[in-house]
């Protein structure tokens, strides 16, 4: 019976799985199960093994669906890219231990590791590059070409998220409150992130309740995040202080991608950028295309060869080899 790999990505708003044959080929099926968060949180055990357990049952169940006789197949390696996994860390082996006991695998059998990581092998499978990812959070990870590799930012959204629509959304709300207390002129801007969160403009205690609510444990990083996109509407729409601030944050990602260069020896890297706050806020992109002319050069922004999930694939195939 042939055995399957899997390559699992998983970040902060949904995992995904992908099931391909141990022995070369194609992906077969894909599925998709909750997010997960750090594993440090009250929560995060449960969380991560839920999303592995969800989105493999799901992968599977497109193969019963389809009849695939591979729907029975055992798994002979996964890979894991998870969001919050830093390398050579207790969290790792943590996370790793959960993964084995979820996938039932031996632990040779199964890497876990940033998902920065697996992103970066599925953007340049062989060659050097910079890989700069900036959804809910944002991190970014270059390797040259003798297989070195240095990652800069990403220290996590309380200390250092320069470039995420997390802290773009802090930073418009940040800037709302400023505006409600007279330190700076009232504009649309205020009217609408507060609109986005359910709150009347006009209503005094407001700012109050936004106070409560960013502590609030069910908030968190996605709550500032779900707050970029009207940030992005309102500097489409020629508000100056919303486009500042998506400037002001692109211009993060590129100093980011810089310091990887320069740790690297990378004269002129391809650049990849992923993530859904650098392909959905305009803005965000425009600013980051124009910091990177300026502080690093010689970059060139490249589409991804691969995914996260390929990436993933690779590295569980390479757990694998061919019997």
């Amino acid at each position: 019976m042939t055995e399957l790999i899997a390559g699992f990505d998983a970040g902060q708003t949904h995992t995904r799985c992908r099931l391909a044959p141990a022995d070369g080929g194609a992906a077969l099926a894909e599925g998709e199960g909750p997010g997960v968060c750090h594993l440090a949180a009250p929560e995060g055990p449960e969380r991560f093994a839920a999303a592995l357990r969800e989105s493999l049952g799901r992968a599977r169940a497109q193969l019963l669906d389809r009849r695939d006789p591979a729907v029975t197949a055992p798994l002979r390696a996964a890979a894991v890219g998870a969001s919050g996994i830093e390398q050579g860390t207790a969290v790792q082996g943590q996370g790793k231990a959960i993964a084995a006991a979820t996938l039932a695998l031996a632990p040779e059998r199964l890497q876990v590791l940033g998902d920065e990581r697996t992103g970066l092998r599925g953007a340049f499978p062989d060659g050097p590059g910079i890989l700069v990812i900036s959804g809910t959070g944002t991190i970014t990870l270059g390797r040259d070409g003798r297989g070195r590799e240095h990652r800069c930012a990403g220290w996590g959204w309380l200390l250092d998220g320069a470039g995420s629509a997390m802290d773009i959304g802090r930073d418009g709300l940040a800037l709302s409150l400023r505006m409600a207390d007279g330190r700076e002129p009232r504009t649309p801007l205020l009217a609408a992130l507060w609109g986005a969160l359910g709150l009347d403009p006009a209503d005094p205690l407001a700012p109050q309740a936004i106070k409560a609510r960013v502590v609030d444990p069910s908030f968190g990083p996605a709550g500032f995040a779900r707050l970029a996109p009207p940030l992005q509407e309102l500097a489409a729409a020629g508000d100056p202080q919303a486009a500042a601030i998506l400037i002001r944050h692109g211009e993060a990602l590129a100093d980011a991608v810089a310091a990887v260069a320069r740790a690297l020896g990378l004269a002129e890297p391809p650049v990849c950028g992923l993530g859904g706050a650098l392909t959905h806020l305009a803005g965000l992109q425009n600013g980051f295309r124009e910091a990177l002319a300026r502080r690093c050069p010689g970059a060139r922004l490249v589409p991804p060869a691969g995914d996260a999930c390929a990436g993933a694939l690779a590295l569980a195939r390479e757990l694998s080899p061919a019997r």
